[in-house]
């Protein structure tokens, strides 16, 4: 009894370090993370691209196991659907034209979680800056008729009906603040504290002609 009272002695600041170092690894204080988001345009921008995929990067800080703050860059590629590229098509006589667009996401966001030693869910929103671009591989001639998308989409000038300029490329940008909120999922993957992560988040911003509004979906891994 002696001796086990003594070997319970000598390994008990062991045991407590080691939970310790547990606790530690489970709720770090600096958190990030790297996905990929595959992005779902609604009306009305989704007239002019149909979907989209990139890559999100994100840092924050662990207030507590459920309380975060995350800084996150978000990038989209976006593919344009046939609507959008008839009208250029038919004003060049030409069905050789390709055209694509572009969203740059940067956000500050609240995380709100509740996590398991395996699974857990959070809640995620907050604001920030929208860019978004779109560009065309044609030029087209001034004075062609001028219709949507040309102007509202790819950028072109109309006065009034018609083209007033041709480009070599022609493209637009356009900036707002904007906002954003959804739900993930995580589950664990080898140690605490990676895991793997699906999220679902809704984008909404105020750009010129056409708002920017989608849903992104990622795919990805957080520590």
């Amino acid at each position: 009894m002696r001796t086990l009272l003594t070997i319970m002695i000598i390994l008990l600041p062991y045991c407590c370090h080691a939970q310790g170092e547990r606790y530690d690894r489970d709720n770090p204080r600096f958190t990030d993370n790297i996905g990929v988001p595959m992005g779902f345009p609604l009306n009305p921008m989704g007239k002019f691209t149909n979907f989209g995929f990139g890559t999100d990067i994100g840092a924050g800080y662990n207030f507590t196991r459920r309380h975060a703050v995350i800084g996150e860059f978000m990038w989209n590629w976006l593919y344009s659907t046939s609507g959008a590229l008839e009208p250029v098509r038919a004003a060049a006589q030409s069905q050789d034209i390709s055209g694509h667009g572009n969203l740059f996401v940067l956000t500050a966001d609240y995380r709100y979680e509740v996590r398991g030693s395996v699974f857990g869910t959070y809640f995620i929103g907050g604001g920030g800056f929208y860019h978004r671009t779109a560009e065309i591989s044609t030029q087209l001639p001034a004075g062609i008729t001028c219709v949507n998308p040309l102007s509202t989409w790819w950028g072109y000038n109309c006065s009034p009906g018609t083209t007033t300029n041709g480009h070599t490329l022609a493209s637009t940008g356009s900036s707002a603040p904007g906002v954003n909120g959804g739900i993930g999922f995580t589950i664990r993957v080898g140690e605490a504290p990676y895991r793997f992560y699906v999220e679902s988040r809704y984008h909404y911003a105020p750009t010129k002609n056409i708002n920017t509004q989608l849903i992104s979906v990622t795919i990805g891994f957080r520590y």
